[in-house]
Formats: structure tokens, sequence, C-alpha cells
């Protein structure tokens, strides 16, 4: 981790954001707005994870959106990928060691509910980590036993809430389930997850949170609904069906977060 930070702060060159986003399907084009931009390609920082899904860049990108300091991961390391529930705990840690303190997720996912369709953006609340995996799992320390009754900032979610209503952007609100794919659900699945709750399915995110409050950062995450969940409409899930849809839900997402980065300065 040391290389990986050293190195990281000699590209910074003297920025020092305190909020960083990890940037999910359909968010990518939020990196053309981040002015002055660093580009720094994942493989350049020692230990980071290479990931392999299209439609996720993998570079690092540093520099100002509507005036804040931000660091921006576009692209992550899905569970899926190599079976590691950790494979984002490095990158974290180095966000945290140069002075980062707020983590914003997103993600695209699956819908449970009938007013929540395509395109829509919603705010996570809560999760349900139906995977049964954890980040923590080999953590000697006692710091490994993470509270979870508040994962998601209530200070960060009120801010996100009122800059939505004041541009009237219609966001959501709900709770996220964690499968760990690469499959997609069943339909009896959805109606499990819908019966315990859930609001919206993916496969990321959750570790991140679990991984984010384990280093003290306050978090808040956003779903961009990329499709109902399965045996909902008759239809089969693809892939690229989260890739046509998700740039739709993303506009709006990045309208949202420039606008409540921007109210920041």
């Amino acid at each position: 981790m040391k290389r990986a930070t050293s190195e990281l702060v000699r590209r910074l060159d003297g920025l020092m954001p305190e909020t960083a986003l990890v940037l999910g399907s359909g968010l990518g084009g939020l990196v053309s707005q981040i002015d002055a931009p660093v580009h720094v390609p994942y493989r350049d920082l020692e230990g980071f994870p290479q990931g392999g899904v299209s439609g996720h860049a993998g570079e690092l990108v540093a520099g100002t959106i509507a005036g804040t300091p931000v660091i921006a991961l576009s692209g992550r390391v899905h569970y899926y990928e190599h079976g590691k529930a950790d494979a984002m705990r490095l990158p974290l840690e180095v966000l945290k060691a140069v002075g980062v303190r707020r983590l914003i997720l997103t993600n695209a996912a699956g819908s449970l509910r009938q007013d929540l369709p395509p395109g829509s953006v919603m705010m996570i609340t809560d999760h349900i980590n139906w995977s049964g995996m954890n980040p923590l799992i080999g953590e000697e320390s006692d710091a490994r036993f993470v509270g979870m009754t508040a994962a998601y900032d209530a200070e960060m979610a009120a801010g996100f809430r009122a800059c939505a209503e004041r541009h009237g952007i219609a966001l959501a609100e709900g709770v996220y389930m964690w499968f760990s794919g690469p499959s997609f659900e069943t339909p009896a699945e959805i109606r499990a997850a819908r019966i315990l709750g859930a609001d919206a399915v993916g496969m990321s995110t959750v570790p991140e949170v679990i991984l984010g409050r384990f280093l003290g950062l306050g978090l808040a995450a956003f779903s961009v609904i990329t499709n109902f969940g399965a045996g909902m409409t008759g239809a089969e899930l693809s892939h690229g069906e989260t890739k046509e849809m998700a740039p739709r839900g993303g506009e709006v997402l990045s309208r949202l977060l420039v606008a409540a980065l921007g109210e920041r300065n």
C-alpha cells in the first residue's frame, strides 16, 4: 500500500480531495466533468486490482467537480471476477491514506418495484448482504467487528435528498440486496428478495460499504436502475441491457452529484 500511496500523492501534486467516488456502470461520463483531470491507470498503482468487466474503465481520475476536489475510481473489481470479497480493500485504504473522508458509491441495479422503472436513481438507505460474503474475513484485529446500524451516513443522505429537491431531480430511496453474481437472479430469488424487504438487487457495493465503515469513512451510495428483476416482465436479463440502460439513469445521477458537490463550496 505504501508504494501505491506514495505514487498517488506524487501524481496528485498537492491536490488533497476529501471526497471520493466509485463509478459504476453508466457513470463513466462523469469523468468528463472533472476539471484539470489527473488520470492514473490502476496498473500504475502497485496492488490495485485490474478489473475485467466490459463497460468499466480501470483508472483513477482526480481533479475538481464544481470547484470541489475529488478522486474518482472509474471502474471497480467485483467479487464475481476473482472470488475475493476484499478486492477493493487496498484502493480504499489508499484513498483514506491520501486524505479522503467521504466515499460516494454508485452501481447499476435491478428494480424490485414497479414505481422504480429503468432509468430511475435510488439512494441506498440500507442493504442486505444476501451473498453472505464479507471483505473483513481474515482480518485479525477486533476492528473487524464493524457496526452496521448506521452504515450509510445520515448527514450525507440528508444533503443529497435536499439537493435533489432543490434541483427537481427525482430521487428514490430504498434497500439494496447484494447477490454475488455473475449470473443474474432467478424469479424465485427476486420474489424472496421482495419478501425480505429489498427494493433493488445488484452485484457490488456492499463489500465497499463494509470496508468503508471499517476505515471510518462517511458513506453514501446510489443505484442506477437498468432493468426490472427476473420474472417481473417475462424478459431475460443480460449485461448488454445493463450497458444500454445505465447511461440513462447515469445522466440523472451525474446531475445530482455535480449539484451536490457544487453546494459544498
